[in-house]
């Protein structure tokens, strides 16, 4: 009831106790100073209307104050009323006011595009209550409501010119805009709101794609960093494991030696000491001879000559024999051979983990782009041979398990599980990651070169072992005549001619594989772009007898 009371006895222009009430002849009441200062703002344009209901009057209505109104007043504020609401919202810098409100004004809450008036709770009524405000349009506080109206003619900018586009006032479609693609403000905007809903949808679909990117690229961080995290962990256990062995191995050839060393200066000692007995024997001999040879009396020297022991040889100085010595020399030169081979083994593994680090790959990589020269794709040169193992029985290896020849007569190769018993197919040992390239030069009849998967079947005679046949294997078809190319017994002619060389480049992370033509210049044959989810090996199929196939060192 107080709340009411308040708002029944404020003044809705400065919002406090009416003071000196009168009343206009729309029946709302104001203090006399407040109506008196609104209308004295009007004059000069003979404005003079009801802040609330917007009532116009054709002449400044006659002021009296409200007797009864100010007794009723004076008696509330009497019994405690105060004089302003506590809970009323000011209009800040950064806040929209109320047009309507004199003195300290109140935040808006409402603009009007119709009267481009921004109003508070209080002087909105009118539009609420009011019939004929009711079709104005309210939108959100704005201080931007001047930029609705015409600079020209000072009307409603609610005309949209689609050719100029710019919101023009009804009298501008007469003036410059005559003749031009009009249609109202309302129409176009609903037309922008269709393709701004549709842009929306397209920026949240962006959205969502690229938190899904996020999410994918945070798992690849930390994929990357369990990854590394686990190689460091394992790579130096390997090298503790080796730096042990070695350890190990050098403890071993000490103790060796050092047993060794025992027993040989044992042996010699023991020799050394039996001489040392002997010279002292020949002493005493020497100084009995010595005075034997003294002896004046000669019946006496030749009755104790023929007594003399006959002088016999050494038992141990043809043991001790004369020639440069060589101790444990040997060891150290067979020890520094070691570290040699390990030298040679470490550098040429360290440039193939070296590589191996360096083509870690991630989602956000572009994939390195193919060589344009065969000097670009020899930079990824791999080390291949022909693992006997996988050999079909009628193929004869040579050349260090490079070369391979089909033959009129079975091999002895033991057997094995790894062996194709129909085909006259070989596998490399290598398994091929990452890049590499190799070349393969062939001779005869008709030549498969290829890449297979190692889980390729191998017993039989049917498509799931054959090169080219089956969705384990990859394979260009040479011959003298035409070459072609097939996977999964899908097959493709290729057109022109090749040369008895064919270059093999293989990007297994990027998903390509692509066979060269090699002469004095590489033509590309065939490329496949596909997805590998194994490592894979080369292989060679060797139809005819008398035909070959080596793998080449590439010059």
């Amino acid at each position: 009831m107080e709340q009411l009371d308040r708002e029944t006895f404020s003044c809705s222009i400065c919002l406090d106790l009416l003071k000196d009430p009168v009343a206009i002849p729309c029946g709302h009441s104001y203090c006399m100073n407040c109506i008196t200062n609104f209308w004295d703002e009007g004059e000069k344009k003979k404005n003079y209307h009801c802040p609330q209901c917007r009532k116009t009057f054709t002449q400044r209505p006659d002021l009296q104050k409200n007797t009864m109104l100010a007794a009723l007043v004076e008696q509330l504020k009497k019994t405690g009323l105060q004089a302003a609401p506590a809970d009323l919202h000011y209009a800040g810098p950064e806040d929209v006011a109320c047009d309507s409100c004199t003195g300290r004004k109140l935040k808006a809450i409402k603009s009007c595009l119709f009267c481009l008036a921004s109003f508070c709770e209080k002087h909105l009524q009118p539009h609420r209550d009011v019939a004929s405000y009711k079709k104005h349009k309210l939108v959100e506080p704005s201080k931007n409501l001047q930029e609705n109206i015409c600079s020209k003619h000072d009307k409603l900018l609610e005309i949209y010119c689609r050719t100029d586009q710019k919101c023009i006032c009804y009298l501008c479609t007469m003036d410059e805009h005559k003749g031009h693609d009009t249609v109202s403000a309302a129409a176009e905007r609903t037309e922008r709101q269709r393709e701004l809903e549709e842009r929306r949808g397209k920026i949240r679909q962006m959205i969502q794609d690229q938190e899904k990117n996020v999410k994918l690229l945070q798992q690849e961080v930390e994929a990357i960093n369990h990854s590394a995290d686990k190689t460091v962990e394992d790579s130096e256990k390997i090298f503790t494991e080796l730096i042990r062995l070695l350890q190990k191995r050098s403890s071993e050839v000490k103790q060796q030696i050092r047993s060794q060393q025992e027993t040989e200066v044992s042996r010699v000692k023991d020799v050394q000491e039996k001489l040392e007995q002997e010279i002292t024997e020949l002493k005493r001999k020497d100084a009995e001879l010595e005075q034997l040879s003294h002896t004046e009396d000669h019946n006496q020297f030749l009755l104790h000559y023929p007594s003399l022991p006959a002088l016999s040889e050494s038992t141990h100085s043809s043991s001790i024999n004369i020639r440069p010595l060589r101790h444990f020399e040997d060891v150290t030169a067979a020890v520094s051979k070691l570290r040699e081979k390990l030298q040679d083994v470490l550098r040429d593994s360290w440039t193939n983990i070296s590589l191996m680090v360096t083509e870690v790959d991630v989602l956000l990589s572009e994939p390195e782009p193919e060589p344009k020269s065969r000097a670009g794709f020899l930079r990824y040169s791999c080390e291949i041979t022909l693992d006997p193992n996988t050999a079909q029985t009628l193929l004869f290896l040579s050349e260090g398990n490079k070369k391979v020849t089909a033959m009129n007569q079975h091999q002895s190769y033991s057997s094995h599980p790894d062996r194709f018993t129909f085909w006259c197919q070989v596998l490399s040992r290598e398994s091929l990651t990452g890049r590499c390239y190799w070349e393969v030069e062939w001779s005869g009849k008709q030549v498969s070169v290829a890449v297979a998967y190692k889980n390729i079947s191998r017993v039989g005679n049917g498509n799931e072992c054959v090169f080219g046949y089956n969705d384990k294997s990859w394979a260009l078809e040479c011959s003298q005549n035409n070459f072609r190319f097939g996977h999964n017994n899908i097959w493709t002619s290729i057109s022109g001619s090749g040369s008895s060389r064919v270059g093999v480049y293989l990007n297994h992370r990027a998903g390509i594989l692509s066979f060269y033509s090699v002469s004095e210049t590489m033509t590309l044959l065939h490329r496949v772009q596909t997805t590998f989810t194994q490592p894979l090996l080369a292989g060679v199929w060797v139809r005819n007898t008398g035909t070959s196939a080596e793998i080449c060192e590439p010059k």
